[in-house]
C-alpha cells in the first residue's frame, strides 16, 4: 500500500446547469447554505478528519471566483493547490488532471456540492486500518436511476458498480465522497469514455474490481445531501440551520425574536417576528417584516414590510412591500423583489432569481 500520508481532492469544477440561472454568474459550490458556500462545509470536514493537503480541481469559468473565495488555507490549517480541469470531462478525468499534485499518495475524493454529517473521520480510519485500494461512500435513495449505484456482499466489500442504471441491481447510491490508493490511475489510463462522452469514476472503480483488489463500502451516517437543485439546496439550508444555536449579537429592537435564531454583528431586526431556525448575516436588515424557518438572510440583505418562509436570501438581495409571502425561494445576490403598499396574505409565491435580478410583484 501507498504510505501513511492522505490528500484531499475536492471537485469545484462543472457547469452546474441543473441550479441556473443562480449559476450563470457563480459557481454552484459557492452558493451559500445558512450564509456560507457549500463546499466549505467539505473543507470543514476534511480538515477535522487530519488531511492538511488539498488540491482544488476548477473550471476555466470559475476557477478564479474560488480561488478567491478559498484563500490561502489559513482559516482551516491546511494548504490547498488549485488544479485546471479545462473541460467536464467526468470525475475520473478530474481525477487524472489532478494526478501530478496527487503524486504516490493515498487520496480522499469529495465533490464539492455534497453536504454530510458526521464527518470523515471514522471513513478515513476504515480505509486506513483495512488495506484497501478503495473505499466508498454509499447511501440508499428512492430512485437509484439518477445515481451510480453499488452491489455488496455480506461482509460490505463492493462486487459491482453501474452508473444511473435503467433497472437498479440495489438502491444503494454513490455518495460524493471516496478514498482511493494511487492505483487508481493505472486503472484511469485505460479508461474510454462512457456513452455520456465522459471518464466515470464508476468504471474506474470497477477496473479495481475487475483486477481483483479491494473495494469496500461504508454506508453514510446521518444525512447527506446533494446540492444539484434548488429544492436540493433549500433541503440542506433546512438540515444546517436545524443545528443552530441561538446568538444574537446583532440588534433587535422592538422584536420578537424566538427559537435558535443566529444575528450576526451589525445585523439588524426591527419592529419584526423572527421564528428560528434562522441565520441573520452581518450588515442585513430585517424591517417591520416576518421571518419563518429555515430561512437565511446574507450579508447586507433587506426584508422589509414582507413575509419571508423556507428561503435562501443572498448577500444583498432585497424582498419589500411583498403583497404574499416569499416561500421556498432562492434569490442571488443583488436581486429584488418588491411588491405593492398593500400587503395581503393571500397566496404564497416561489421564485429561484440569478444575481441581480428585478422582479415585481
Amino acid at each position: 500500500m501507498a504510505g501513511d500520508k492522505l490528500k484531499g481532492l475536492v471537485l469545484c469544477g462543472g457547469r452546474g446547469t441543473r441550479l441556473r440561472p443562480l449559476t450563470y454568474t457563480r459557481a454552484k459550490q459557492l452558493i451559500p447554505i445558512a450564509n456560507r458556500p457549500s463546499v466549505f462545509y467539505a473543507i470543514d470536514d476534511l480538515a477535522a478528519a487530519g488531511i492538511r493537503d488539498i488540491g482544488v480541481v476548477v473550471s476555466p469559468e470559475t476557477g478564479a471566483e474560488v480561488e478567491e473565495a478559498f484563500g490561502d488555507g489559513e482559516a482551516w490549517g491546511v494548504s490547498f493547490t488549485f488544479i485546471l480541469q479545462e473541460a467536464p470531462l467526468g470525475l475520473a478525468h478530474a481525477v487524472k488532471t489532478a494526478r501530478p499534485f496527487l503524486g504516490r499518495d493515498s487520496f480522499l475524493m469529495y465533490l464539492g456540492d455534497n453536504l454530510l454529517s458526521g464527518g470523515l473521520s471514522r471513513l478515513v480510519e476504515v480505509f486506513r486500518s483495512g488495506d484497501l485500494h478503495a473505499l466508498v461512500l454509499l447511501t440508499r435513495v428512492e430512485d437509484p436511476t439518477q445515481f451510480g449505484v453499488a452491489v455488496v456482499d455480506l461482509q460490505g466489500r463492493v462486487v459491482r458498480l453501474v452508473e444511473k442504471p435503467k433497472d437498479p441491481p440495489s438502491d444503494l447510491a454513490l455518495v460524493g465522497v471516496y478514498v482511493f490508493h494511487p492505483v487508481i490511475h493505472e486503472v484511469i489510463e485505460t479508461l474510454r469514455p462512457s456513452s455520456r462522452g465522459e471518464y466515470e469514476i464508476t468504471d474506474a472503480i470497477q477496473g479495481l474490481l475487475d483486477r481483483g483488489l479491494r473495494v469496500a463500502a461504508h454506508r453514510v451516517e446521518g444525512w447527506w445531501k446533494d446540492t444539484g437543485k434548488p429544492g436540493d439546496l433549500l433541503d440542506a439550508n433546512r438540515v444546517v440551520l436545524s443545528r443552530l444555536s441561538r446568538r444574537l449579537d446583532g440588534d433587535a429592537v422592538d422584536s420578537e425574536v424566538s427559537g435558535e435564531v443566529v444575528v450576526e454583528t451589525g445585523a439588524r431586526v426591527v419592529r419584526s417576528v423572527v421564528r428560528g431556525p434562522v441565520h441573520i448575516a452581518a450588515g442585513a436588515l430585517v424591517e417591520e417584516s416576518h421571518v419563518g424557518p429555515y430561512t437565511s438572510v446574507g450579508r447586507g440583505a433587506r426584508v422589509v414590510r414582507s413575509d419571508v418562509e423556507y428561503s435562501i436570501i443572498l448577500d444583498e438581495a432585497a424582498v419589500i412591500d411583498l403583497p404574499c409571502r416569499l416561500d421556498a425561494s432562492v434569490l442571488g445576490q443583488g436581486a429584488t423583489v418588491r411588491g405593492g403598499a398593500n400587503r395581503p396574505h393571500r397566496h404564497s409565491v416561489r421564485l429561484v432569481l440569478g444575481d441581480r435580478s428585478l422582479v415585481s410583484l
